[in-house]
């Protein structure tokens, strides 16, 4: 379900998660009318993240952004439902919700892992 926005308030923010060698893409949409109250819409080819996508469509962005890593709704819903314990999508989730309430600046965020030898 896409986030519905009226003409006169386009903003929302998104985020693409490339989880990696799994191939899954998710599309994560963010939007807050009060900075606090946040809407959460995932696409994703992944059937794990989309059972978890259920479970938190509005979350409280002051309670799972300031909270202790692994702690909040997001975690649990990840805890439940993702298959692999490195799936990036909760703190990939928590970064786009601190974004559209105005908790963090907007930055890439990266991580890249080779094998050495």
């Amino acid at each position: 379900m896409k986030i519905e926005k009226n003409a006169k308030d386009l903003d929302m923010t998104e985020a693409i998660l490339d989880a990696g060698i799994c191939g899954f893409k998710t599309t994560i949409q963010v939007d807050s009318e009060d900075q606090q109250t946040a809407k959460i819409n995932l696409e994703s080819g992944c059937p794990h993240i989309m059972k978890m996508a259920e479970e938190i469509s509005t979350i409280d962005a002051y309670s799972e952004c300031f909270g202790k890593p692994g702690n909040g709704s997001i975690y649990s819903a990840a805890a439940e439902h993702c298959a692999h314990a490195a799936c990036p999508i909760a703190p990939a989730i928590i970064k786009a919700v601190e974004v559209e309430c105005n908790l963090a600046l907007p930055k890439q965020v990266s991580l890249s892992i080779e094998k050495k030898d």
